[in-house]
């Protein structure tokens, strides 16, 4: 099955509004059309309406770095899946290793969280990973099966082919470190026989696996040429302008 490469940046709590207009200015009109590669930025709440207005008519999509599990209520704080939906956000990230190590939240929060964003027409990349510890001791299908196995609970087929899964070792982020092509490969080809064997080949193949850790312009080429990596997770190359547009042209 042919899949659509998909570039992702993650900004986290990064940049101005100003500096948000002003990247989307500069990116949004010179990316490649969505049926080569597609692209995304993931932006803080803050940032996403001006985001979405700049990158109207473009091929550049809007994504949230997080949502609510409820469509309204007294949740001070917190981002409704349905006003993203509303203001014109096509994706969020969910259980992305930040969230869950500075935040606490479990597998299945990130499984609430999932379940809402498809009923308010997102789409979710949810990410799993292990730690360095959890590495060194070998236990990384474990862990990456064990969150997969609670996160996507009650999904349907249809909204599991829709699914973005990013693979992101907890050691490779924001380290410099990056996991070699072969293992990075190895735990995306992982996830997509957890998938297989949660629902079928089907939509184990119609997936699409990010791998997220240290990803830049100088080795996005070398993830790329494998088999089961459909795109990246990227999170401080993301943040200029130049390094964004090569990330993606590299993956054209």
């Amino acid at each position: 099955m042919s899949r659509i490469p998909f570039i992702a940046g993650n900004w986290k709590m990064n940049l101005t509004v100003k500096e948000a207009r002003e990247f989307a200015k500069e990116v949004a009109t010179k990316v490649p059309a969505a049926s080569s590669v597609e692209s995304a930025i993931c932006a803080p709440a803050t940032h996403l309406e001006a985001l979405v207005e700049l990158t109207k008519g473009s091929e550049l999509a809007i994504g949230a770095e997080n949502c609510h599990f409820e469509k309204s209520g007294a949740f001070t704080g917190e981002t409704s899946p349905y006003v993203l939906n509303d203001l014109g956000v096509k994706y969020v990230i969910l259980g992305h290793s930040e969230r869950r190590e500075y935040f606490g939240e479990t597998d299945e929060l990130i499984n609430k969280k999932t379940i809402a964003a498809f009923e308010n027409g997102l789409v979710p990349i949810v990410c799993c990973g292990e730690t360095l510890e959890e590495y060194e001791a070998g236990k990384a299908v474990e862990v990456i099966t064990s969150q997969l196995r609670v996160d996507l609970a009650g999904l349907t087929k249809e909204q599991a082919e829709k699914l973005v899964v990013a693979y992101e070792p907890i050691w490779a982020i924001g380290t410099g470190k990056s996991a070699d092509s072969s293992t990075a490969e190895a735990c995306c080809q992982l996830v997509r026989e957890t998938v297989c064997g949660l629902y079928d080949e089907t939509t184990a193949q119609a997936v699409r696996i990010q791998y997220g850790g240290s990803v830049k312009p100088t080795n996005i080429k070398e993830y790329m040429a494998c088999e089961d990596i459909d795109g990246a997770l990227i999170g401080g190359a993301s943040l200029k302008e130049d390094s964004f547009k090569e990330l993606i042209m590299a993956t054209k």
